[in-house]
């Protein structure tokens, strides 16, 4: 290692989404039985016992690199004093130290690489959010907080190499180099772009060169011109909102390049084409409140992606879609400290096999691994 700066079956059978291809269309709801999906179980074991007396805080990002090297980042400033007595001068307890932000897992759940974090990096965003290992082993990391407002590309060693807009600044939905307290990142082999969801302070999705960090393009809901004035409450009752809401927590691309959207708390998935140009959308649990259903969103392993991993930090499960039309056909989880239960899920990441990965925020901070049956 190198250091550097319960079973869970499918239910949900007949579950309910909704489905519009335009602002314009009317929403259909789709009843589904799914026989055939994937269904997992949870791994109890996974991961081994950190090493150095390190603990986790809360693990805001989940990502798999070519290998099926497992990444997470995770916030060290999220453990109380209690949590890392260890650390404290003088030290109040035996147990422990927080871990460093960044750990990069071998597929047996052993550390492998941990680097950065606050004193180990400078400087250092203070909520860290989202991770990503790119087609050439580079780590990115974004930064949600009023004081980041940045996303950092590094080395798989930690070697910082990119920065993606300024600490402390921000220019609103339609500015091209300030950053709006981004949430997640995902890398564009093809054309090596950068596409960042943006993010709890402004409302767009906005792409970069992944090399140079020159602007490329951006856009809002429905393909649309991002809007920052005040929104409504979400409304489940209401018309489709013109415009996301705030956090727009998830980005994901498919082979073929369509771009996937988490609207977190307009309980939707938003998809496009690279240029912006809008698809298709669909509601999950469309009825929820407070902080939403669509947290992150990955997709099967299989050639074609057949399916959607979507978390849901509210209802504290994993809803399955199938991707051709983002129609429910499966979901597992509820709320619970228990393995394969959650609390607060956030982040979500799938292996080249199917196994699945999911990171917990809030008093949660963990990560687990659920494999498929």
């Amino acid at each position: 290692m190198k250091l550097g700066r319960t079973a869970v079956g499918l239910v949900g059978l007949g579950a309910l989404v909704s489905i519009s291809a335009s602002a314009q269309r009317p929403i259909v709801d789709t009843h589904l039985s799914a026989p055939d999906v994937p269904s997992f179980a949870v791994d109890p074991f996974w991961p081994q016992p950190l090493p150095h007396n390190w603990i986790l805080g809360q693990v805001a990002g989940v990502a798999v690199d070519s290998r099926d090297h497992v990444w997470i980042v995770h916030r060290p400033g999220s453990l109380t004093p209690n949590e890392v007595g260890a650390a404290q001068e003088p030290p109040i307890a035996e147990c422990c130290m927080a871990a460093p932000a960044v750990i990069e897992f071998d597929p047996a759940g052993e550390v492998l690489h941990a680097w950065g974090g606050p004193g180990l990096d400078d400087p250092w965003p203070d909520s860290e959010h989202g991770i990503f290992v790119d087609h050439q082993d580079n780590v990115w990391i974004a930064s949600s907080s009023s004081s980041g407002n940045v996303v950092l590309k590094f080395s798989r060693d930690g070697e910082r190499l990119l920065q993606i807009g300024e600490f402390g600044r921000t220019g609103g939905s339609g500015d091209t180099g300030l950053l709006g307290r981004p949430t997640d990142i995902a890398v564009d082999p093809t054309a090596n772009e950068v596409y960042i969801a943006d993010g709890y302070g402004n409302r767009r999705i906005i792409v970069f060169d992944a090399a140079t960090g020159e602007y490329k393009r951006h856009w809002g809901a429905y393909g649309n011109v991002p809007e920052d004035a005040e929104l409504a409450p979400y409304d489940p009752a209401a018309p489709p909102a013109s415009s996301f809401s705030n956090p727009v927590h998830a980005v994901r691309l498919s082979h073929e390049g369509k771009v996937y959207v988490a609207d977190r708390v307009n309980n939707r998935i938003q998809v496009f084409r690279k240029d912006g140009g809008f698809l298709m959308e669909a509601f999950v649990a469309r009825s929820t409140l407070s902080m939403g259903s669509a947290w992150d969103i990955d997709l099967s392993p299989d050639p074609a992606q057949s399916y959607v991993y979507l978390a849901d930090g509210t209802n504290n499960k994993v809803w399955i879609l199938r991707r051709d039309d983002l129609a429910i056909v499966g979901q597992f989880g509820r709320n619970g400290r228990y393995a394969g239960q959650f609390h607060w899920v956030h982040s979500i990441a799938v292996d080249s096999k199917g196994n699945l990965y999911t990171g917990e925020v809030d008093t949660g901070q963990r990560v687990q691994k659920f494999a498929p049956k």
